[in-house]
């Protein structure tokens, strides 16, 4: 019988979930190595570690010691969250769960060796790996502009010092002046959503600057909750926001970061802050690791393996697994069956049917929050959608706010399930 790679890693998954995995040399704990440690990998490496009660051996390699989350980074835009609310330290997974928090950058990894290079020098082996790395940009999809530009023109895409940096600018703009956005092609990670941010924008402007114009240059015809936030912005930001689509030249746009100026199918239009939000792809580890196919590494939902690779699992916004956005809610679902998976291969424990959920909040203003979700399962082709549910146009108040009301518990909720 003939097996393609795809049958090929299906079968092997399924011999590695039948038996517990035999370390060569046949002594010692099972490694498993991290890296990322967001919505994805520090929820993998807390439930590896609470769940094999200390049978594997779990690092978690993250370069930063706060994890600004990009959930709820647009609320800080739009002051209803202070920075350090949206800030976590991994101390718990370490002083808690006994996972071993290395604070480093990976830079390389031997799959052949089954190890992973560190910045300062050191290699970590292991067992299995776990990336989740979220999103990097595609160099040269913006002309104009690449990462060097990013304190002129922030993309505030990986939150911390860029969403404090785009705030800041915000802030300082002059008096009716033009704040641009240059929305993402699809697929992008989300949140951030850019249309959640535009909206957070328009909320401190109008307190703020009232006169201000906000202009979103987007190369999609259409896009998520699209008749959400176009009705919202039309209640509570009546004339400040325009968006250009495709149609009127949004997928041909340069920019020049030094004269501060955006071209629109060759149109110029001067501005006094852009946030550019470029193409985006899965993180570079993903590349070092030859494991990508195109922008994304191609996994299988039963498991979170690699589709090149059965020793490697790829959470959250860097993979190609199907159906499921990507989103925090995704890579912390994608997390736990990842984790249930790499148990039953490494100690021999029970595995279930993987199934999934995700839901994206979105506030527009004040207590008007709005929603979009929907359950997956693993299929041989993908992670498919089962159903799916969104807030509707022309909702009450009072249910607004109750929206708005859940994320809040469902934040508190998430980043308990992620630090501890």
């Amino acid at each position: 019988m003939k097996l393609n790679r795809r049958a090929f890693i299906g079968a092997t998954a399924a011999a590695s979930m039948s038996a517990p995995y035999v370390l060569a040399g046949g002594h010692g704990r099972p490694k498993v190595v991290v890296v990322g440690g967001g919505a994805g990998g520090a929820t993998v490496a807390r439930y590896l570690a609470k769940d094999s009660k200390g049978e594997i051996d779990v690092t978690l390699v993250e370069p930063t010691r706060t994890y600004y989350t990009c959930f709820f980074s647009n609320l800080y835009i739009g002051g209803f969250r202070t920075m350090d609310s949206i800030g976590h330290s991994y101390g718990t997974l370490a002083a808690e769960y006994g996972i071993n928090v290395v604070h480093d950058w990976a830079v390389g990894i031997d799959r052949d060796t089954k190890t992973v290079t560190l910045a300062g020098g050191s290699k970590l082996s292991y067992d299995r790996l776990v990336l989740s790395p979220g999103i990097d940009f595609v160099d040269g999809a913006i002309p104009g502009w690449d990462i060097n530009a990013q304190n002129a023109m922030p993309h505030a895409y990986k939150a911390g010092s860029q969403t404090e940096l785009l705030k800041r600018q915000i802030e300082s703009m002059p008096q009716g002046g033009t704040f641009a956005m240059i929305a993402p092609p699809n697929p992008y990670r989300c949140p951030p959503g850019p249309y959640e941010r535009v909206s957070m924008v328009a909320h401190k402007l109008k307190v703020e600057n009232p006169t201000a114009k906000i202009l979103i240059i987007d190369p999609k015809e259409k896009f998520s909750k699209q008749g959400l936030f176009e009705e919202g912005w039309n209640k509570h930001y009546s004339g400040m926001i325009e968006r250009i689509g495709p149609d009127f030249g949004g997928d041909k746009v340069e920019v020049d970061a030094g004269a501060m100026t955006v071209s629109i199918d060759g149109a110029v239009e001067k501005v006094d802050v852009c946030n550019v939000i470029p193409a985006m792809k899965a993180g570079r580890i993903c590349d070092m690791a030859g494991i990508t196919e195109g922008n994304w590494a191609p996994v299988t939902g039963h498991t979170m393996q690699s589709r090149i690779d059965e020793n490697i699992h790829v959470l959250g916004d860097s993979t190609n697994q199907g159906d499921m956005p990507k989103s925090g809610f995704s890579a912390n679902s994608q997390a736990k069956v990842a984790a249930m998976a790499i148990r039953g291969a490494l100690l021999g424990s029970k595995v279930f049917p993987a199934k999934f959920s995700n839901t994206c909040w979105s506030l527009i203003d004040t207590d008007d929050g709005i929603k979009v979700g929907a359950t997956y399962q693993a299929t041989d082709e993908k992670i498919a959608k089962v159903d799916g549910f969104v807030s509707q146009t022309g909702e009450d108040a009072a249910l607004r706010k109750t929206t708005y009301d859940e994320s809040v518990g469902w934040y508190a909720g998430i980043t308990s399930d992620m630090f501890g």
